[in-house]
């Protein structure tokens, strides 16, 4: 047996790794199999599929929520045109199966192949389903969730627990350890796009570097806020690797003893797999606030702390980075609960099931 799947979504990392995760699976499985990802245009998409030997087409699409009245207008008068693109990509490649991971890409694609008579699946990695694929669960034939609880917003039968796919070089790493030395590493990440007020957070955190501290930072800031971060830091006389994103994440978590993060469900599904205990700071636009809801279950369980934006300033967020890194009894303990909280198993699962919906 061999395979021509489609895997579309994109617009953020988020989205993107668990998809490429279970495509690297799926070709491991069928290495003869071929597959295609449709996602948007933008940056982000490009760049990482970049350096992936998957074949890559985009469509021109627009996403439905937040919008004023004239964007929304916008977007819906752009769906018939992103539709018949996608009908005319799913036509030209024949899949067997389409999985949609999410961004607003996925919904022309999925609906095109069901039109198609398509085998088709999503991935929900929140834990608070957004609008497209509260409306593509509708309409597939399978739903794969990461957390718990998310199953109720499907329809009944449908949804099947798997977890959320890590990136097989982070699996690869999760049983490596850091050399310690004499720093502590805090590891900054906004997600694949940064974080504005978390970036701002940092660098107010460590502005006035009392002697004595032996902190450093390798901070992901997105392309905005590159600069001024790092200027920040040198004039505070931190040691700080500041960059737009971070290509070898593998690395970066090996060397990291606390994690400050917002909590997008891929970043927490990373942070388990490793190990890494993290202070949260979910993103207060997030539709349906669902960072906070991602984030409950890890701090109910001890493996995280977390603070809204509005309850944290500079010094409060620097005193809680150096209260944990100086309580290593505590970091440890942290990291294992985080270590309960991991599904490393979760890429396989997604293909054993795509696999046995493609037999049905």
């Amino acid at each position: 047996m061999t395979i021509r799947m489609i895997v579309t979504g994109g617009g953020t990392g988020g989205h993107l790794f668990p998809g490429i995760a279970v495509a690297e699976e799926m070709l491991l499985r069928f290495p003869q199999g071929k597959i295609l990802f449709v996602s948007t245009d933008r940056a982000i998409d490009n760049k990482t599929l970049a350096a992936r030997s998957f074949e890559k087409k985009a469509i021109a699409c627009l996403p439905l929520k937040g919008k004023s009245l004239w964007g929304t207008l916008k977007s819906v008068a752009q769906l018939p045109i992103s539709l018949w693109q996608a009908l005319r990509i799913v036509r030209a490649f024949r899949p067997q199966l389409v999985l949609g991971v999410g961004g607003y890409v996925t919904g022309p694609v999925v609906l095109a192949a069901r039109l198609l008579g398509v085998k088709t699946c999503i991935h929900e990695q929140n834990s608070i389903p957004g609008m497209a694929n509260r409306m593509l669960g509708k309409i597939v034939d399978q739903v794969y969730i990461s957390i718990p609880g998310s199953e109720y917003f499907f329809p009944k039968g449908k949804a099947v627990l798997t977890g959320n796919p890590v990136r097989a070089e982070l699996l690869r790493e999760a049983g490596r350890r850091k050399e310690h030395g004499a720093s502590k590493m805090v590891l900054v990440l906004g997600g694949s796009q940064g974080a504005h007020r978390v970036n701002g957070l940092m660098v107010e955190a460590f502005a006035a570097k009392p002697s004595g501290d032996t902190v450093q930072v390798r901070h992901q800031t997105g392309n905005s806020d590159e600069e001024w971060v790092r200027k920040g830091y040198e004039a505070a006389g931190v040691v700080a690797r500041v960059s737009p994103f971070i290509s070898d994440m593998a690395l970066a978590y090996r060397e990291a003893d606390l994690v400050v993060s917002r909590a997008g469900a891929t970043t927490l599904a990373e942070l388990a797999v490793l190990g890494k205990p993290a202070i949260l700071i979910p993103y207060p636009y997030a539709a349906d606030d669902h960072q906070t809801t991602n984030a409950a279950f890890l701090v109910r369980g001890g493996a995280a702390l977390m603070f809204q934006e509005r309850e944290l300033d500079g010094l409060k967020l620097r005193r809680e980075i150096l209260a944990l890194l100086n309580d290593t009894d505590r970091l440890q303990d942290m990291a294992a609960k985080m270590k309960q909280y991991a599904r490393p198993e979760a890429t396989a699962a997604i293909v054993e099931k795509s696999v046995q919906l493609l037999a049905a």
